[in-house]
C-alpha cells in the first residue's frame, strides 16, 4: 500500500453513509459492533450533523442527522450509496435518458464535494458524488469497512440496461452471482493505492472480472422493496453479530457460501446492513 489518497474513477461507487433520527444512538451502535471511531465533520450550532466513521484514522463512512434527537425526522433510515462522477450535470442527463429519476438536484455539502440523487426505473435510490476534498471511503475490505453496495432488484435484467446505459457498467454471471464491475478500475488501484491488486487477486483465484468488481446484483427478498443494499467487512462474523445483539440491533439472518460468511443486522433505528466475513476456498 502507499500513503497517497484513494480516489475513485467515474462510475465507481466511492462513499457510503445514513441518516439517522438519533445520531449519538447511530454512533453508540456502529462503533462497538464495527470498530468505529467519529468526528464531526460540520461546525457546532447547525440544524444538522454530519458524523464521519473512521477505521484506524481512514475514513470509512458518514452518519447524518437533525443535531436534535427531538427535531425534524430524516424519515425511515437507510443506507446510502455514493457513485463517484467527473461532471454532475453530464451524469444526470446520462440518468435521465437511461429511464431513472433526479429525485435530488445537484447539492454543495460543504468543501467536501456536490451529491445528486436518483432513482433507476425500478425504484433503487443512488447518490451521485462529485468530490472536492472528500474523495471518497479511504479504507474498504478490512474489517469494519465497507464491502460491497449490492443492487436488490425486482428486474434484474431491466436493471443492467439501466445501470450499463447510465454509468457504463458490465455485468457479467461468473457462476454464483451476478457481479457488477468498472473495465479498468483494478488497473487504476495498481497504479495508485495498491499496486499489489493484481497478484493479490490471482491468489485468491477470483473469478474472471472480480479485479475490476463494485458489487453484484440480486433478486429481492420477499419483504423488500428495490434497493442498493451495504455490505461491511468484518473480521467475525458471529462476534460481530453478537456485539449487535448486545447493543440494541437484531440479527434477521445468517448464511454461508463459498466465499463468505456472513449477517444481515437491523440497528436499532431500523436501517438494514450485512456483516460479511470473507472465506475464500482453501482459505
Amino acid at each position: 500500500m502507499t500513503d497517497q489518497q484513494r480516489t475513485y474513477p467515474a462510475g465507481v461507487t466511492s462513499w457510503v453513509d445514513i441518516e439517522q433520527r438519533d445520531v449519538e444512538g447511530a454512533k453508540a451502535f456502529y462503533g462497538p459492533v464495527l470498530g468505529w471511531q467519529f468526528h464531526d465533520a460540520t461546525p457546532p450550532g447547525l440544524p444538522t450533523r454530519y458524523v464521519i466513521a473512521q477505521v484506524d484514522g481512514r475514513d470509512a463512512a458518514g452518519i447524518g442527522g437533525p443535531s436534535d434527537p427531538d427535531g425534524e425526522d430524516p424519515g425511515d433510515p437507510t443506507w446510502h450509496t455514493y457513485v463517484a462522477v467527473e461532471d454532475l450535470g453530464d451524469a444526470l442527463r446520462r440518468v435521465a435518458g437511461a429511464g431513472g429519476t433526479v429525485t435530488a438536484e445537484p447539492t454543495v455539502a460543504g468543501e467536501g464535494g456536490t451529491w445528486a440523487a436518483l432513482t433507476d426505473p425500478q425504484g433503487a435510490s443512488l447518490r451521485l458524488w462529485l468530490p472536492k476534498r472528500r474523495l471518497g471511503a479511504q479504507v474498504v475490505n478490512e474489517p469494519g469497512a465497507w464491502n460491497f453496495s449490492d443492487l436488490h432488484t425486482s428486474d434484474p435484467a431491466a436493471g443492467r440496461a439501466f445501470y450499463e446505459q447510465a454509468f457504463g457498467w458490465e455485468v457479467v454471471d461468473v457462476g454464483f452471482g451476478t457481479l457488477i464491475r468498472v473495465p479498468g478500475y483494478d488497473d487504476h488501484l495498481a497504479a495508485t493505492i495498491d499496486p499489489g491488486t493484481h497478484e493479490r487477486q490471482a491468489s485468491v483465484s477470483a473469478p474472471p472480472g472480480f479485479a475490476d468488481a463494485i458489487g453484484w446484483i440480486a433478486p429481492l427478498g420477499q419483504t423488500e422493496s428495490p434497493h442498493w443494499h451495504v455490505s461491511f467487512t468484518v473480521a467475525d462474523r458471529d462476534a460481530v453479530a453478537a456485539l449487535a445483539d448486545e447493543h440494541g440491533g437484531t440479527v434477521i439472518a445468517t448464511e454461508e457460501t463459498g466465499w463468505t460468511r456472513t449477517a444481515t443486522i437491523r440497528d436499532p433505528q431500523g436501517a438494514v446492513f450485512t456483516a460479511s466475513q470473507f472465506t475464500p476456498p482453501g482459505g
